[in-house]
């Protein structure tokens, strides 16, 4: 029971991540400890599907319910307190820092990864850059309703979908850049009114995602498989340039109604929350390994 209502919790801040700008599912997977089940699940979901069902049942639970969270709440944190909740995502991801860095000395600090590292560090600091900073339009662009062509959502979909196990990488930066993360977020609203309206398109996307995300938890099985600790440097240095690149975009928004103080606690916050994780995904580790041992 408590592995159940842990990965709801999980589950949440998963969901999360698909809606919250610079916010990397990924990364809170691997901070939870629950990362290389996920990719295991998703490169082949029929393997054991009985067990994978009831393993992703309390996440998509969680993720559910901070869908509704997040349209309800967050939509209102980022119209009003934007600069300070772009803060809370900087302690999120500070927090996670530490733990990928043991990771890779786990597997000794090498040369070579220092070139992944840092070749994912510019990537992530040039796509957060851009894509944060076209936050507003990419909101003010829902206002239309979804006006998107089908074949615009598929290929956004399918973009998501493939980044969206990618540490480090954020599904809403892709859909930022590719002008429909603010159409996606007013369809998702519609819904929570019952209108039934972007059904279809909606659904279109959604399956497109999904198979992005099959085909590409592929390759990264089998990188983390064969290469664990260049692919774990990839890690922390997309995180470190997803970090940077949020940093830069919050100090340099223009939020009226900002101040040091409330930037300060939701900077804790953000740290208070990712440290928990780290907690929480050791002990059920522990949990997990004793239960096998017994």
């Amino acid at each position: 029971m408590k592995k159940f209502f842990y990965r709801v919790f999980c589950g949440f801040f998963l969901g999360l991540s698909v809606f919250a700008p610079g916010f990397s599912g990924s990364i809170i997977a691997i901070t939870m400890g629950i990362y290389q089940d996920l990719v295991r699940i998703a490169s082949n979901p029929f393997k054991g599907l009985k067990k994978n069902i009831l393993y992703c049942l309390p996440l998509g639970i969680g993720a559910a319910a901070s869908a509704v969270v997040f349209l309800l709440a967050f939509k209102f944190l980022f119209e009003t307190y934007e600069k300070a909740t772009f803060l809370l995502f900087v302690g999120l991801i500070t927090g996670n820092l530490p733990l990928i860095f043991g990771e890779v000395k786990k597997c000794g600090l090498k040369k070579r990864y220092l070139i992944g590292g840092g070749g994912a560090f510019a990537a992530a600091l040039a796509l957060g850059i851009f894509s944060m900073g076209s936050f507003a339009l990419a909101g003010q662009a829902g206002a239309a309703g979804l006006t998107a062509s089908l074949p615009l959502l598929a290929l956004s979909g399918f973009a998501g979908g493939a980044v969206a196990l990618v540490p480090g990488m954020s599904v809403t930066m892709i859909l930022i850049l590719m002008g429909v993360y603010g159409q996606l977020l007013f369809a998702a609203e519609s819904f929570l009114h019952l209108e039934l309206t972007y059904l279809l398109p909606f659904g279109l996307f959604g399956l497109c995602a999904l198979a992005g995300l099959v085909l590409a938890s592929w390759g990264i099985k089998a990188v983390f498989e064969k290469a664990p600790g260049f692919a774990n440097s990839m890690v922390f240095g997309f995180m470190a340039g997803a970090l940077l690149g949020v940093l830069i975009q919050s100090l340099r928004l223009e939020d009226a109604r900002f101040n040091w103080l409330l930037g300060g606690i939701m900077l804790a916050a953000g740290l208070g929350v990712s440290m928990l994780f780290v907690v929480l995904g050791r002990r059920m580790e522990k949990m997990e390994k004793a239960n096998g041992e017994a």
